[in-house]
Protein backbone atom coordinates (compact mmCIF):
# COMPACT_ATOMS: atom_id res chain seq x y z
CA UNK A 1 0.00 0.00 0.00
CA UNK A 2 1.51 3.48 -0.98
CA UNK A 3 2.23 6.04 1.81
CA UNK A 4 -0.46 9.10 1.38
CA UNK A 5 1.26 12.26 0.78
CA UNK A 6 1.33 14.97 3.76
CA UNK A 7 2.22 18.69 3.38
CA UNK A 8 5.15 17.81 4.99
CA UNK A 9 6.32 15.90 2.00
CA UNK A 10 5.65 19.11 -0.19
CA UNK A 11 7.10 21.20 1.82
CA UNK A 12 10.01 19.18 1.80
CA UNK A 13 9.89 18.99 -2.17
CA UNK A 14 9.45 22.88 -2.68
CA UNK A 15 12.40 23.88 0.38
CA UNK A 16 9.76 25.72 2.38
CA UNK A 17 7.84 25.21 5.92
CA UNK A 18 4.89 22.81 6.79
CA UNK A 19 2.90 25.84 7.56
CA UNK A 20 3.05 27.82 4.07
CA UNK A 21 2.00 24.75 2.41
CA UNK A 22 -1.09 24.63 4.79
CA UNK A 23 -1.48 28.18 4.27
CA UNK A 24 -1.46 27.95 0.42
CA UNK A 25 -3.57 25.22 0.14
CA UNK A 26 -6.26 27.14 2.26
CA UNK A 27 -5.99 30.23 0.12
CA UNK A 28 -4.55 32.16 3.10
CA UNK A 29 -4.16 35.96 1.76
CA UNK A 30 -0.69 36.17 3.75
CA UNK A 31 0.81 33.67 1.05
CA UNK A 32 1.40 35.20 -2.80
CA UNK A 33 -0.33 34.17 -5.64
CA UNK A 34 2.72 32.93 -7.14
CA UNK A 35 2.82 30.89 -4.32
CA UNK A 36 -0.36 29.70 -4.11
CA UNK A 37 -0.02 28.10 -7.66
CA UNK A 38 3.50 26.15 -7.22
CA UNK A 39 2.00 24.81 -4.17
CA UNK A 40 -1.06 23.57 -5.41
CA UNK A 41 0.30 22.46 -8.80
CA UNK A 42 3.26 20.38 -6.79
CA UNK A 43 0.20 18.70 -4.47
CA UNK A 44 -1.77 18.01 -7.38
CA UNK A 45 1.60 16.07 -9.14
CA UNK A 46 2.43 14.61 -5.80
CA UNK A 47 -1.48 13.24 -5.51
CA UNK A 48 -1.68 14.71 -2.21
CA UNK A 49 -5.16 14.72 -0.64
CA UNK A 50 -6.37 17.25 1.77
CA UNK A 51 -7.77 15.93 4.73
CA UNK A 52 -11.44 17.74 4.82
CA UNK A 53 -12.40 16.07 7.98
CA UNK A 54 -9.29 17.61 9.81
CA UNK A 55 -10.14 21.20 7.82
CA UNK A 56 -13.63 21.25 9.14
CA UNK A 57 -12.41 20.51 12.74
CA UNK A 58 -10.04 23.58 12.26
CA UNK A 59 -12.14 26.06 10.76
CA UNK A 60 -15.97 24.80 12.23
CA UNK A 61 -17.06 24.71 8.95
CA UNK A 62 -17.93 21.92 7.02
CA UNK A 63 -17.04 23.50 3.51
CA UNK A 64 -20.70 21.70 1.79
CA UNK A 65 -22.98 24.49 0.51
CA UNK A 66 -27.07 22.99 0.23
CA UNK A 67 -28.87 24.31 -2.63
CA UNK A 68 -32.24 23.10 -3.10
CA UNK A 69 -34.06 23.45 -6.29
CA UNK A 70 -37.71 22.66 -7.56
CA UNK A 71 -35.48 20.61 -10.29
CA UNK A 72 -32.40 19.80 -11.82
CA UNK A 73 -34.10 18.43 -15.24
CA UNK A 74 -33.97 22.02 -17.01
CA UNK A 75 -31.92 24.77 -17.88
CA UNK A 76 -32.68 27.48 -15.83
CA UNK A 77 -32.02 25.54 -12.18
CA UNK A 78 -29.14 23.49 -14.15
CA UNK A 79 -27.30 26.75 -14.89
CA UNK A 80 -27.80 28.47 -11.60
CA UNK A 81 -26.01 25.15 -9.94
CA UNK A 82 -23.22 25.79 -11.90
CA UNK A 83 -23.25 29.75 -11.43
CA UNK A 84 -23.38 29.17 -7.79
CA UNK A 85 -20.52 26.26 -8.10
CA UNK A 86 -17.80 28.38 -10.30
CA UNK A 87 -18.22 30.66 -7.74
CA UNK A 88 -17.70 28.94 -4.14
CA UNK A 89 -15.37 25.76 -5.77
CA UNK A 90 -12.18 28.14 -6.13
CA UNK A 91 -12.76 28.60 -2.09
CA UNK A 92 -12.81 24.94 -1.12
CA UNK A 93 -16.94 24.79 -0.72
CA UNK A 94 -18.70 21.74 -2.29
CA UNK A 95 -22.29 21.65 -3.18
CA UNK A 96 -24.94 18.91 -1.87
CA UNK A 97 -27.77 19.21 -4.50
CA UNK A 98 -31.37 18.56 -3.58
CA UNK A 99 -34.49 18.88 -5.62
CA UNK A 100 -38.16 19.04 -4.14
CA UNK A 101 -40.14 17.83 -7.36
CA UNK A 102 -42.67 21.11 -6.23
CA UNK A 103 -43.13 18.77 -2.72
CA UNK A 104 -43.66 20.98 0.48
CA UNK A 105 -43.01 17.85 2.09
CA UNK A 106 -40.18 16.72 -0.20
CA UNK A 107 -38.77 20.50 0.91
CA UNK A 108 -38.47 19.74 4.75
CA UNK A 109 -36.66 16.19 4.22
CA UNK A 110 -34.09 17.88 2.20
CA UNK A 111 -33.89 21.16 4.65
CA UNK A 112 -33.22 18.55 7.55
CA UNK A 113 -31.21 16.44 5.74
CA UNK A 114 -28.99 19.62 5.03
CA UNK A 115 -29.21 20.99 8.67
CA UNK A 116 -27.97 17.53 9.78
CA UNK A 117 -25.41 17.29 7.23
CA UNK A 118 -24.16 20.93 9.13
CA UNK A 119 -23.78 22.69 6.21
CA UNK A 120 -22.35 26.04 5.87
CA UNK A 121 -25.47 27.28 4.15
CA UNK A 122 -28.49 26.72 2.79
CA UNK A 123 -29.32 28.24 -1.07
CA UNK A 124 -32.86 28.04 -1.99
CA UNK A 125 -35.67 28.24 -4.68
CA UNK A 126 -38.76 27.66 -2.90
CA UNK A 127 -42.22 25.35 -3.40
CA UNK A 128 -45.35 26.12 -3.64
CA UNK A 129 -47.12 26.49 -0.50
CA UNK A 130 -43.72 25.98 1.24
CA UNK A 131 -43.85 25.44 5.31
CA UNK A 132 -42.36 28.96 7.20
CA UNK A 133 -41.15 26.83 9.98
CA UNK A 134 -38.92 24.76 8.04
CA UNK A 135 -37.03 28.22 7.14
CA UNK A 136 -37.21 29.47 10.89
CA UNK A 137 -35.53 25.93 11.51
CA UNK A 138 -32.46 27.43 9.34
CA UNK A 139 -32.35 30.46 10.50
CA UNK A 140 -32.44 29.29 14.41
CA UNK A 141 -29.84 27.29 14.02
CA UNK A 142 -27.68 29.84 12.60
CA UNK A 143 -27.23 28.73 8.96
CA UNK A 144 -27.06 30.95 6.28
CA UNK A 145 -29.56 30.92 4.47
CA UNK A 146 -30.25 32.78 0.82
CA UNK A 147 -33.08 32.28 -1.33
CA UNK A 148 -32.78 32.69 -4.82
CA UNK A 149 -35.02 32.91 -8.11
CA UNK A 150 -38.37 32.09 -5.73
CA UNK A 151 -38.42 33.79 -2.14
CA UNK A 152 -40.06 33.97 0.89
CA UNK A 153 -40.35 37.23 3.45
CA UNK A 154 -38.02 36.78 6.63
CA UNK A 155 -36.02 39.37 8.43
CA UNK A 156 -32.47 39.42 8.25
CA UNK A 157 -32.81 36.83 4.84
CA UNK A 158 -31.25 37.80 1.73
CA UNK A 159 -32.13 37.00 -1.96
CA UNK A 160 -31.55 37.01 -5.39
CA UNK A 161 -34.22 37.68 -7.77
CA UNK A 162 -34.98 39.21 -10.93
CA UNK A 163 -37.09 41.91 -11.37
CA UNK A 164 -41.04 39.46 -12.73
CA UNK A 165 -43.08 42.11 -12.71
CA UNK A 166 -41.05 43.85 -15.09
CA UNK A 167 -40.43 40.92 -16.77
CA UNK A 168 -44.41 40.14 -17.51
CA UNK A 169 -45.14 44.07 -18.36
CA UNK A 170 -42.39 44.02 -21.23
CA UNK A 171 -43.29 40.76 -22.40
CA UNK A 172 -47.01 42.40 -22.79
CA UNK A 173 -46.23 45.07 -24.24
CA UNK A 174 -44.17 43.96 -26.55
CA UNK A 175 -47.05 41.92 -27.54
CA UNK A 176 -49.46 45.16 -28.13
CA UNK A 177 -46.83 47.07 -29.88
CA UNK A 178 -46.92 44.19 -32.12
CA UNK A 179 -50.68 44.62 -32.71
CA UNK A 180 -52.46 42.06 -30.72
CA UNK A 181 -55.32 42.82 -28.75
CA UNK A 182 -56.66 40.21 -26.66
CA UNK A 183 -53.81 38.66 -25.16
CA UNK A 184 -54.06 35.47 -23.06
CA UNK A 185 -51.67 34.82 -19.83
CA UNK A 186 -50.63 31.25 -18.64
CA UNK A 187 -50.26 31.47 -14.55
CA UNK A 188 -48.36 29.89 -12.49
CA UNK A 189 -49.05 29.10 -8.83
CA UNK A 190 -49.84 32.76 -7.00
CA UNK A 191 -48.59 31.39 -4.10
CA UNK A 192 -44.99 31.61 -5.39
CA UNK A 193 -44.19 35.29 -5.50
CA UNK A 194 -42.69 35.17 -9.31
CA UNK A 195 -45.56 34.42 -10.56
CA UNK A 196 -47.68 36.35 -8.78
CA UNK A 197 -45.32 39.45 -10.35
CA UNK A 198 -45.51 37.85 -13.79
CA UNK A 199 -49.38 38.33 -13.75
CA UNK A 200 -49.31 41.92 -12.06
CA UNK A 201 -46.78 43.26 -14.96
CA UNK A 202 -49.23 41.40 -17.45
CA UNK A 203 -52.15 43.38 -15.93
CA UNK A 204 -50.45 46.58 -15.51
CA UNK A 205 -49.31 46.71 -19.52
CA UNK A 206 -53.32 45.86 -20.33
CA UNK A 207 -54.50 48.34 -18.23
CA UNK A 208 -52.25 50.82 -19.16
CA UNK A 209 -52.51 50.32 -23.13
CA UNK A 210 -56.59 50.04 -22.49
CA UNK A 211 -56.98 46.88 -23.00
CA UNK A 212 -59.70 45.25 -20.97
CA UNK A 213 -58.77 42.08 -18.51
CA UNK A 214 -60.48 39.18 -19.57
CA UNK A 215 -60.86 36.75 -17.13
CA UNK A 216 -61.25 33.61 -19.04
CA UNK A 217 -57.74 34.38 -21.01
CA UNK A 218 -56.00 34.10 -17.35
CA UNK A 219 -55.40 30.32 -17.12
CA UNK A 220 -53.55 28.42 -14.17
CA UNK A 221 -50.88 25.83 -15.89
CA UNK A 222 -47.98 24.22 -14.52
CA UNK A 223 -44.47 24.52 -16.37
CA UNK A 224 -44.60 21.52 -18.83
CA UNK A 225 -45.98 20.98 -22.62
CA UNK A 226 -49.19 19.15 -21.35
CA UNK A 227 -50.80 22.21 -19.32
CA UNK A 228 -49.91 24.08 -22.26
CA UNK A 229 -51.75 22.05 -24.64
CA UNK A 230 -54.91 21.98 -22.52
CA UNK A 231 -54.91 25.44 -21.83
CA UNK A 232 -54.84 26.26 -25.59
CA UNK A 233 -57.45 23.60 -25.96
CA UNK A 234 -59.85 25.77 -23.80
CA UNK A 235 -58.90 29.04 -25.01
CA UNK A 236 -59.37 28.31 -28.60
CA UNK A 237 -63.02 27.25 -27.40
CA UNK A 238 -64.05 30.04 -26.54
CA UNK A 239 -66.56 32.81 -28.85
CA UNK A 240 -63.91 35.06 -28.94
CA UNK A 241 -60.38 33.42 -28.66
CA UNK A 242 -57.45 35.02 -28.00
CA UNK A 243 -54.65 36.07 -30.58
CA UNK A 244 -51.68 36.42 -28.62
CA UNK A 245 -50.67 34.62 -24.99
CA UNK A 246 -47.90 35.41 -22.20
CA UNK A 247 -46.87 32.09 -21.17
CA UNK A 248 -44.85 31.93 -17.18
CA UNK A 249 -43.24 28.94 -18.84
CA UNK A 250 -41.32 28.21 -22.05
CA UNK A 251 -42.49 24.28 -21.33
CA UNK A 252 -46.40 25.17 -21.20
CA UNK A 253 -45.92 27.77 -24.77
CA UNK A 254 -44.12 24.70 -25.99
CA UNK A 255 -47.30 22.82 -25.14
CA UNK A 256 -49.37 25.47 -26.76
CA UNK A 257 -47.63 25.65 -30.18
CA UNK A 258 -47.48 22.15 -30.57
CA UNK A 259 -51.37 22.15 -30.59
CA UNK A 260 -51.79 25.10 -32.52
CA UNK A 261 -49.62 23.45 -35.35
CA UNK A 262 -51.42 20.35 -35.09
CA UNK A 263 -54.95 22.80 -35.08
CA UNK A 264 -53.22 24.22 -38.75
CA UNK A 265 -53.74 27.74 -36.70
CA UNK A 266 -50.35 30.44 -37.74
CA UNK A 267 -47.97 31.67 -35.25
CA UNK A 268 -47.33 34.52 -35.40
CA UNK A 269 -50.22 35.40 -37.80
CA UNK A 270 -52.97 34.25 -36.03
CA UNK A 271 -51.94 33.80 -32.61
CA UNK A 272 -48.60 35.46 -31.01
CA UNK A 273 -46.57 33.58 -28.20
CA UNK A 274 -43.99 34.80 -26.02
CA UNK A 275 -42.51 32.21 -23.14
CA UNK A 276 -40.47 32.51 -19.95
CA UNK A 277 -36.86 31.16 -18.96
CA UNK A 278 -35.08 31.20 -22.38
CA UNK A 279 -35.00 27.38 -22.34
CA UNK A 280 -32.67 26.61 -25.01
CA UNK A 281 -35.15 24.58 -27.30
CA UNK A 282 -36.63 28.01 -27.94
CA UNK A 283 -34.08 29.58 -30.54
CA UNK A 284 -33.46 25.98 -32.13
CA UNK A 285 -36.88 25.08 -32.86
CA UNK A 286 -38.20 25.59 -36.77
CA UNK A 287 -40.45 28.25 -35.29
CA UNK A 288 -38.23 30.11 -32.52
CA UNK A 289 -39.98 30.98 -29.24
CA UNK A 290 -39.62 34.84 -28.12
CA UNK A 291 -39.06 34.35 -24.08
CA UNK A 292 -38.01 36.33 -21.36
CA UNK A 293 -34.20 35.67 -20.48
CA UNK A 294 -33.75 35.47 -16.69
CA UNK A 295 -29.54 35.49 -16.75
CA UNK A 296 -29.27 32.21 -14.39
CA UNK A 297 -25.67 31.72 -13.90
CA UNK A 298 -25.56 35.38 -12.92
CA UNK A 299 -28.30 34.54 -10.06
CA UNK A 300 -25.84 31.79 -9.34
CA UNK A 301 -23.13 33.79 -9.07
CA UNK A 302 -24.57 36.63 -6.87
CA UNK A 303 -26.62 33.74 -4.51
CA UNK A 304 -22.82 32.63 -4.15
CA UNK A 305 -21.63 35.70 -3.65
CA UNK A 306 -23.97 36.47 -1.18
CA UNK A 307 -23.60 33.17 1.14
CA UNK A 308 -19.67 34.34 0.88
CA UNK A 309 -20.08 37.25 2.48
CA UNK A 310 -22.40 36.28 4.89
CA UNK A 311 -19.87 33.35 6.35
CA UNK A 312 -17.27 35.84 6.27
CA UNK A 313 -18.67 38.14 8.50
CA UNK A 314 -18.05 37.17 12.06
CA UNK A 315 -20.84 39.78 13.78
CA UNK A 316 -24.42 38.27 14.78
CA UNK A 317 -26.19 40.50 12.72
CA UNK A 318 -25.84 39.37 9.40
CA UNK A 319 -26.35 42.09 6.36
CA UNK A 320 -30.12 41.76 4.76
CA UNK A 321 -29.33 42.32 0.60
CA UNK A 322 -32.26 41.93 -1.89
CA UNK A 323 -30.45 42.04 -5.32
CA UNK A 324 -32.76 42.26 -8.20
CA UNK A 325 -32.00 41.75 -11.78
CA UNK A 326 -33.03 43.30 -14.58
CA UNK A 327 -35.02 40.79 -17.34
CA UNK A 328 -33.94 40.59 -21.17
CA UNK A 329 -36.68 39.85 -23.49
CA UNK A 330 -35.54 37.72 -26.19
CA UNK A 331 -37.59 38.50 -29.45
CA UNK A 332 -37.78 35.59 -32.24
CA UNK A 333 -40.28 34.37 -34.27
CA UNK A 334 -43.67 33.90 -32.68
CA UNK A 335 -44.52 37.39 -31.56
CA UNK A 336 -43.00 39.31 -34.43
CA UNK A 337 -46.24 39.54 -36.33
CA UNK A 338 -45.01 43.00 -37.86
Amino acid sequence: MSKKTTIYDIAKQLNLTAATISRALNNNHRISKKTKELVQKTAQEMNYEQNRVAKALKSGKSFNVGVIVPRIDNNFFGSIIRGIEEAIRPLGYHVIICQTHEDPIIEKECIDTLINAQVDGILISTTPNSEKQNFEKIIKKGIPLIFFDRKKSFEGVSSVTINDFDAGYKSTKHLIDQGYKRIAHFRGDYSVEIFKQRYLGYKQALLDSGLKINEDYIIKTKSNREDGKNAIKMLLKLDKRPDAIFSSSDFAALGAIKELKKQDINIPKDIGIVGFSNEPFTKFMELSISSVDQSPIEIGKETAGVFIKQINNNSILKEEKHIVLEPKLIIRASSSKK
